[in-house]
């Protein structure tokens, strides 16, 4: 078979109905449209939650929850995890959190003492818990603070 054999499925293909081309055609005057009302008028269109003077289901639904633009998120990671992600490098910074998805633009990170070091790392956080900062200190390693979280200007700018 050859590209110009190929036809269409009979059936498939038909005729395109051709509005406004006179009462002859069967589809003048009004040009299938009837009479009055919105859907016979130009530049009508139809919103994606009408359903048909029915209050739309969004209006209908109970609302629940809101979150503040301003509140600060945190994300709590456990050391057990920190050790299991980054095992192999000596510092992690707030970047290396980000690449990993662990952290979005905004968010402020905290680091909880559940688990054990065995070699010394150096952790960049926004806090760590008072467990968490003993046992990166028991291990010979240091807990250092940011101040400010990531911000989404910060990461574009980064990323070339």
């Amino acid at each position: 078979m050859k590209i110009n054999q190929l036809k269409p499925p009979p059936g498939s293909r038909h005729k395109e109905k051709r509005l406004g081309r006179g009462d002859a055609s069967g589809h003048g005057g009004t040009s299938t449209r009837g009479h009055k009302g919105h859907k016979s008028r130009t530049g009508f269109s139809l919103s994606f939650n009408f359903e048909g003077g029915q209050m739309p289901l969004s209006r209908r639904l109970p609302k629940h929850g809101f979150r503040h633009a301003k509140t600060t998120r945190w994300v709590a990671l456990n050391l057990k995890k920190v050790v299991a992600l980054f095992g192999g490098s000596r510092s992690i910074k707030i970047e290396n959190f980000c690449q990993r998805g662990l952290l979005k633009a905004g968010e402020y990170l905290k680091i909880l003492g559940s688990g054990s070091l065995r070699q010394p790392l150096e952790i960049e956080a926004h806090a760590f818990s008072a467990l968490a900062r003993a046992r990166i200190e028991q291990a010979g390693g240091k807990a250092v603070v940011v101040e400010k979280p990531v911000s989404p200007r910060e990461e574009k700018e980064e990323q070339p």
